[in-house]
């Protein structure tokens, strides 16, 4: 028994080798492992209606969670997955983050799903090994036939473990980039049915947008759902009460056991008709809720009473209006007291700094960011200083720059709010800067050169050469506008012409920018962002870029 464990150790470990999977999409990843989780007496009934689900063979294999923007959807998330994780029930989590590359589309989503299934149930790694060797091609290959090779027919292949419950949690799926995945997830999900050898289950979260809907609306009768911001008003209160009060509570504790008694808050701070204010401004989003609460605790503008005082000022029934509650008395912080002239200058580093860091392909520290976005480091850190309610700013230098909600990211981008507030970003604007600096860097820097990496040999392997080389040579802000820039230029919409910086950059740095990608074990990805560049082009450009690669 103990050998034939090992051997199935073995096998485990070889296939998971061989599956790519998307770094930290998992609810316990390192990155998110501070996110929230319900607090215990909130979500209560919610929770154990998932949990019934679950466990009752009778009900469909998909529960999807939906609710608009800041509801709570990947704090329930987090907590179910915790819940099943306990349980021993849980097969697989992915957590869907616009703005991450590779947790911001389905390219990666079953093969992690796949891996994390392997690691859990040892019988599988057997099945998923044959699928990969009749075709090693298998992890790039349409969803379908990823889902059906690597997932559907492995579990159905199992043996002897007919009562055995498997629960995926798939969270936000809206932040999938295309449409046509997202239809094609959860019609392959609702496929969980036909399996007899396992109950598979999917507990799917996402916003109410309309691609969700129509693939909902496909498999209709296939699935369970509940409306998050249409539950009873009443028990979206009591929830949002029970978080701020301990919320609340603790920020009033804190904040005695630092200062002296001359400046202690009373016992009963901030008072039930402040907090009863709050609790109507946030219902039903418990963004507003936590948003707040991290910033009523920021010391760096006043003690809580002041920054509460802010807060307050903002009071609204409009549901778009809800954001401005929760973002712009945290914004305004980085104007105040300023005149015309400094406020002028203070937007322009906000848009710069800002704007780029939410509309990033994926996450970096300050000091990278300073260097792509081109201006000191002192200057993302002023920015930052005032923003913690609304980023993760780690202390380590080497850690990234999050956004704790993707509702900031569209506060702050929406078209609507152009001519409202002075904090808008021109997102198409913020893509094309951002892409330019990149092909400033890869065209200035030294680093795209033939030979980057001083080999002096054709032919070697990548996985040859030291991973430490190719970081010295290729450093991390030269690395990320080798992967993105194209993002960028995509994203900024513009048109491709032979004036384009782009169209000079692959003049002059064609072979070694694939050179750079190949150091970075990225040159299959190449094709698809020369395809992306001839989409942008006219026919006669399409053609030119094409005789340039």
């Amino acid at each position: 028994m103990v050998y034939r464990a090992h051997i199935l150790n073995i096998s485990q470990k070889l296939v998971l080798s061989k599956l790519p999977i998307a770094k930290e999409a998992a609810f316990d990843s390192h990155a998110d492992e501070h996110d929230a989780r319900c607090h215990p007496e909130t979500r209560v009934a919610l929770r154990q209606e998932i949990i019934t689900w679950a466990e009752d063979p009778q009900r469909e294999c998909i529960f999807w969670l939906n609710g608009m923007a800041g509801t709570g959807k990947s704090t329930i998330s987090r907590t179910i997955a915790q819940s099943f994780a306990e349980k021993g029930d849980l097969g697989a989590s992915f957590f869907f983050k616009r703005g991450e590359r590779d947790r911001g589309n389905a390219a990666r989503l079953f093969t992690t799903i796949a891996a994390d299934l392997v690691a859990k149930v040892p019988a599988l790694a057997a099945h998923v090994q044959a699928a990969i060797d009749t075709d090693p091609a298998v992890t790039s290959k349409a969803l379908k036939e990823q889902f059906e090779k690597l997932i559907l027919q492995p579990l159905g292949k199992l043996e002897g473990v007919p009562s055995k419950r498997i629960v995926l949690v798939i969270d936000a799926l809206d932040e999938c980039e295309r449409d046509d995945d997202i239809r094609a997830i959860i019609y392959l999900l609702s496929r969980a049915k036909t399996l007899k050898s396992v109950r598979l289950r999917a507990f799917v979260t996402s916003r109410p947008e309309l691609p969700i809907r129509l693939g909902f609306h496909a498999i209709k009768g296939r699935y369970q759902d509940i409306v998050l911001h249409e539950m009873p008003k009443l028990v979206i209160e009591h929830d949002i009460i029970a978080f701020l009060k301990d919320e609340l509570t603790k920020i009033r504790n804190e904040y005695n056991s630092s200062v002296a008694d001359d400046r202690q808050l009373l016992y009963d701070w901030p008072g039930q008709t402040n907090t009863k204010t709050l609790v109507d401004m946030a219902i039903p989003l418990f963004i507003f809720a936590a948003t707040v609460c991290r910033f009523i605790k920021e010391r760096r503008c006043g003690g809580p009473d002041q920054q509460l005082a802010k807060i307050l000022k903002y009071q609204t029934r409009s549901q778009r209006s809800k954001l401005d509650a929760t973002y712009l008395p945290i914004l305004e912080q980085q104007v105040v007291g300023l005149t015309i002239s400094e406020k002028q200058d203070v937007m322009n580093d906000f848009r710069t700094v800002v704007g780029s860091i939410v509309l990033l392909a994926e996450p970096l520290p300050a000091s990278l960011l300073a260097a792509l976005v081109g201006v000191p480091k002192a200057v993302v850190d002023a920015r930052l200083d005032l923003l913690h309610s609304v980023f993760s700013v780690p202390s380590d230098s080497r850690s990234p720059v999050r956004l704790f909600h993707l509702s900031f990211r569209d506060f702050l981008v929406d078209p609507d709010k152009r001519d409202n507030h002075p904090f808008w970003v021109d997102e198409k604007a913020t893509h094309e800067r951002i892409a330019a600096r990149c092909l400033e860097l890869l065209s200035g820097s030294g680093h795209l050169r033939k030979d980057i990496c001083n080999l002096a040999m054709s032919g070697i392997a990548r996985p040859d050469v030291d991973l430490a080389v190719i970081e010295s040579a290729l450093p991390a802000d030269i690395r990320y506008a080798c992967l993105y820039w194209v993002y960028h230029v995509e994203q900024s919409g513009a048109r491709m012409t032979d004036s384009h910086p782009a169209y000079h950059f692959l003049q002059h740095y064609l072979l070694h920018w694939l050179e750079a990608l190949g150091l970075l074990g990225k040159i299959s990805e190449s094709i698809t962002m020369i395809k992306s560049l001839q989409a942008l082009s006219s026919v006669s450009h399409a053609d030119a870029i094409s005789n340039i690669c």
